[in-house]
């Protein structure tokens, strides 16, 4: 059952917005100031904002709505708690894309030309300038690389940033073949239509030179890229994981650069395994590090907490599903329930038998968890909230009037 406290949104008092991590002002200045307070310190919070602070030890307050989540991945978050209540966790795909596959085609660049070594050489050669030059001319054989056209890539992941490298990739001259059995209509419509599609991973890798990975870590994904797919990648490869720590072995791509296979490694996710090995090349978590996607990120994720705190529609979360519904009436009411025969039958009995009339009504389900918006033709008493808050099955119920009564 939901809790009686939570049933009843008015815009009375200002909504208070907690920030957990350090967020964009321009995605900030994107509530308004005489609707919302937004502060680090906030009590009582309608809603969270997060980025990377861990909430899996963090005692997220009963007054809490919503958790909107600047970046991609929520792995910080704890997601099936929040569903157990009907809390929707937002993220942002895609904000942060650009910034992702610049720095993947930098990783590329960087292996091509091995200018890792090759600053690391000059960095011990000392001397004058004659001696510096002497030495310079001579050990530069040992750092000469190769040029990325015509070499192939491959993209396991044809999300946003995987389709972003691609078509970037192919620009400069790449041949790119990509895997993804699980891209979404929208992915395929901006995927560039040189990309040569893979059936399987192991197809992919054959193919490769360069391998770049954009899944998200799940128990399905953990280690996707092991020693058997390895040993698969033509002698010399290189692999680029900006995705997720967990994703790549890191037993095996050690195993791998250790019998000359592998070229470099190059990740975002430093760890002391890693740091056993010169061709590895781990930046410090640099994704989304640019002004640019910092930006991005908050505004898609505020526009998001708003739109769902003021008229229930949820777009971008990870543990509900999609539920768009413009507004016919001032009167909506927005329910989370478990996802069980008969809730929607039940919340319109209740409904009908207050006399109140539907405008309209949109029902969706994404797991364990169901959502329904529901417009009706007049205000709607507290004690209908009430009863409708005591069905079991009910995680959350929320009155939302345009105005206040």
């Amino acid at each position: 059952m939901a809790e009686s406290g939570a049933r009843s949104e008015h815009l009375r008092r200002k909504m208070r917005i907690l920030t957990l991590n350090n967020i964009s002002s321009l995605g900030l200045q994107r509530f308004p100031a005489d609707r919302y307070q937004t502060s680090a310190e906030a009590s009582g919070p309608d809603a969270i904002l997060v980025r990377s602070h861990n909430m899996h030890d963090f005692d997220v307050p009963d007054t809490v709505k919503a958790i909107g989540r600047a970046g991609a991945g929520t792995n910080n978050i704890p997601i099936a708690q929040m569903s157990q209540r009907g809390i929707p966790v937002f993220n942002t795909p895609g904000a942060n894309a650009n910034a992702v596959k610049e720095l993947v085609i930098g990783a590329m660049l960087i292996a091509a030309r091995n200018l890792t070594g090759a600053v690391r050489f000059v960095e011990t050669v000392d001397g004058d300038d004659v001696e510096i030059n002497r030495v310079v001319e001579r050990a530069k054989k040992n750092f000469a690389g190769v040029e990325l056209p015509n070499r192939t890539l491959g993209v396991i992941g044809l999300g946003k940033i995987g389709s972003l490298v691609a078509d970037a990739a192919i620009k400069l001259g790449m041949n790119v073949w990509g895997y993804d059995p699980n891209i979404t209509v929208d992915a395929a419509w901006s995927l560039p239509a040189q990309v040569h599609k893979a059936h399987t991973i192991e197809e992919l890798v054959r193919r490769c030179e360069f391998l770049t990975v954009h899944v998200p870590l799940l128990d399905s994904t953990r280690d996707l890229i092991d020693a058997r797919r390895l040993a698969m990648m033509n002698p010399g490869g290189v692999l680029l994981n900006f995705a997720r720590d967990g994703v790549v072995s890191n037993e095996a791509v050690l195993e791998f650069l250790g019998n000359g296979r592998l070229k470099y490694y190059i990740c975002d996710f430093p760890c002391a395994a890693l740091r056993k090995s010169e061709r590895v090349i781990a930046l410090p978590h640099l994704g989304a590090s640019t002004r640019e996607a910092e930006n991005n990120c908050a505004v898609m994720v505020v526009d998001q907490i708003r739109d769902y705190l003021e008229h229930g529609n949820v777009r971008h979360s990870v543990n509900f599903p999609e539920v768009l519904m413009a507004r016919e009436s001032p009167y909506r009411l927005g329910i989370a329930n478990s996802n069980v025969p008969n809730m929607v039958s039940q919340i319109s009995t209740a409904v009908a038998e207050a006399g109140l009339n539907i405008h309209n009504m949109i029902n969706k389900s994404r797991d364990d968890v169901a959502y329904t918006l529901v417009d009706v033709d007049s205000p709607v008493p507290s004690q209908v909230l009430d009863a409708m808050s005591e069905i079991t099955g009910v995680l959350a119920l929320r009155y939302l009037p345009l105005q206040d009564e």
